[in-house]
């Protein structure tokens, strides 16, 4: 968990000590463990070190705890039901589906970027929203986004050190304090992240997050003319700043269910245009501010459903499940995330009658 006990630093606050930056550090690098699962290359190893899925998703479980038939990330969310509506602005850019047809149905899921799912609502600054769209034709497109503008480093192995850095030493249970300022130190291009996660505050709400793909992808049109993107969905009509998150564990679902009960919730779903010479395989690099960016249509979010039987809780959001028009980038932790997946996903599916029955769901 995030330790959110000291105030963040920023205007009108003294800077932190030296064991305020420690412990903030270390509190960073369990958000950054629980924010994006486990990795590695579809074809199981991760040269040279030969790292597995299975590995990958072992050493998660060492760090979050195991908890049968949850996903062992992301552990605690609700599903959501309803629609995208595309506009015009997406279509000479991709041949997909999804942005010709009105109206595509969706299935998606917000979510605590955490291995526990019994963990409070302000335990950690990051939210994320998973989404699944079904074209006419049966093709899907899954997206896992979150509320972060970057991720802290650029390749699988940098993240398997990561979540060693973090891991209990067998002698102590608890993590060595100064590893975790080590590997940041001998990893700068983790700045932007840490710059960003510094002044972050747990948001009171899904509704008023931004959620973004972090990842690049290619859009490619009828002709086969390819385009680098990002995307993300970006609320509307809320209050986008958002209400710092009140003391306690479960207030992100009640809201959301209430908020629902007044009405559709909407997102609109913006995509940014790589330039020539944007980093578009490594997802620690943000792109300039001044991107031309798509208006590609609308996310309607109409209702919810409980994640122990709702629709999506036995759906894998693997960001390389894509139709025809939209292509994964050669950013590694794209492959890296699809097959870390699928190693949670046959766990957690093996797992679904230890899942806590109807009357302990409220914990959730």
């Amino acid at each position: 968990m995030v330790d959110r006990s000291s105030p963040p630093t920023g205007p009108g606050r003294p800077p932190l000590s030296a064991a305020s930056l420690t412990l903030r550090l270390t509190g960073i690098a369990v958000v950054v463990a629980a924010l994006a699962g486990a990795f590695a290359y579809v074809n199981g190893t991760l040269d040279p070190q030969r790292l597995t899925p299975k590995d990958l998703v072992n050493v998660l479980e060492k760090n979050n705890g195991v908890h049968p038939g949850f996903r062992r990330n992301h552990a605690k969310g609700v599903c959501v039901i309803g629609h995208f509506e595309s506009s015009s602005q997406a279509r000479e850019y991709s041949s997909a589906q999804v942005f010709s047809e009105a109206r595509t149905p969706v299935v998606g899921r917000f979510a605590l970027p955490a291995g526990n799912p019994y963990a409070p609502d302000n335990s950690v600054p990051i939210r994320s929203l998973a989404l699944r769209f079904t074209q006419a034709n049966g093709q899907q497109w899954r997206t896992g986004m979150n509320s972060m503008p970057v991720f802290p480093v650029g390749t699988p192995e940098a993240f398997y050190q990561l979540q060693q850095a973090q891991s209990p030493d067998p002698a102590t249970g608890k993590p060595n304090p100064a590893a975790v300022p080590a590997f940041f130190a001998a990893h700068p291009e983790a700045v932007p992240f840490l710059t960003w996660v510094k002044t972050a505050k747990p948001s009171a709400s899904y509704a008023t997050e931004t959620y973004n793909s972090v990842n690049a992808f290619y859009l490619v049109n009828a002709v086969g003319q390819r385009q680098a993107v990002r995307w993300s969905m970006t609320p509307v009509a809320q209050d986008a700043a958002g209400a710092t998150a009140p003391e306690g564990g479960d207030f992100l679902e009640k809201d959301l269910v209430q908020r629902l009960s007044a009405g559709p919730l909407r997102w609109q779903l913006n995509i940014t245009l790589a330039n020539p010479g944007d980093s578009v395989n490594d997802a620690s690099k943000a792109w300039p501010v001044d991107r031309k960016v798509l208006n590609a249509g609308t996310l309607v979010l109409e209702s919810t459903q409980p994640q122990l039987n709702g629709e999506c809780r036995d759906i894998n959001y693997d960001p390389l499940i894509l139709p025809s028009g939209i292509e994964g980038s050669d950013d590694p932790l794209l492959a890296a995330r699809s097959a870390g997946y699928a190693r949670s996903y046959l766990r957690r599916t093996s797992e679904v009658k230890q899942l806590p029955n109807d009357k302990q769901e409220s914990r959730q």
